[in-house]
């Protein structure tokens, strides 16, 4: 069993891994943020909030805070702090596992166009359609900006970072959504196509299902790879099986 637990956290999966850890009284367990929410919410155990500065650093964090266990548990586009967590646990010899959600996988309903990367989405998009919904998070929006003759409607926790294309309606709201909801959004806002990353997961899929029930095009940036040799996770059951904590049971009071 490991004293001292690291999750590189921001995601859902990150802060109930760390819930569960504090509820069984059992490794000390510390959750790294990046720091780009403002308001992230309450996190069980410790919390500790910006970079490392590179796999070095974070290599050398874990040798001075004594950690036994590394979980990345961030977001599946993060792809830089997960190549330097992978590198840092090479370094030290610490136990590293990446919590990787499964990907979304299209129904025989589903018109999906799967692209490499945000730039390629923007190319694609005005063949598909001239409203679109764009939830591919506030910080790529730079992507799209040159388009002018289209509509944007961004949904986002926080406000996005310019530059972004000239016509855009910002939507700031958190999930999870329900396909209700997701519906409701797609036809008050008439929009024509949904743009989103494969984030994967249930939180943010009612998106999905809702553009399936329309009948719209769904425009989806693929996951970058993970560092080769990582070891993976699909869930919190599985990560708390990795470290030797999971049990049937209720957690103790």
């Amino acid at each position: 069993m490991p004293s001292h637990v690291l999750i590189l956290g921001g995601t859902a999966e990150a802060r109930e891994l760390a819930a569960v850890l504090a509820a069984r009284r059992g490794p000390r367990v510390t959750t790294s943020l990046a720091g780009r929410v403002a308001r992230p919410g309450v996190i069980a155990g410790d919390v500790r909030i910006g970079g490392f500065g590179g796999a070095e650093g974070l290599a050398d964090w874990l040798r001075e805070q004594r950690v036994d266990a590394l979980v990345d548990a961030t977001h599946p586009f993060a792809a830089g702090i997960t190549a330097n967590a992978a590198a840092a646990a090479a370094a030290t010899g610490v136990p590293a596992v990446v919590l990787h959600r499964p990907a979304w996988q299209a129904g025989p309903d589903d018109r999906w166009h799967t692209v490499a990367s945000l730039d390629t989405a923007a190319d694609l998009l005005p063949s598909l359609g001239r409203r679109v919904f764009l939830t591919t998070g506030r910080l790529g929006l730079a992507a799209f900006a040159h388009l002018t003759d289209l509509h944007f409607v961004v949904r986002s926790v926080e406000l996005p970072d310019p530059p972004m294309p000239p016509h855009t309606e910002v939507l700031l709201a958190r999930g999870p959504f329900t396909v209700a909801d997701e519906s409701a959004l797609l036809y008050d806002h008439c929009i024509d196509v949904l743009v989103t990353k494969d984030s994967g997961g249930e939180a943010t899929s009612a998106k999905l299902t809702a553009a399936r029930h329309l009948a719209l095009p769904v425009v989806i940036v693929a996951r970058p790879p993970l560092p080769h040799g990582v070891t993976t996770v699909p869930d919190v059951a599985a990560a708390l099986a990795w470290l030797g904590l999971w049990t049937t049971g209720p957690s103790p009071p």
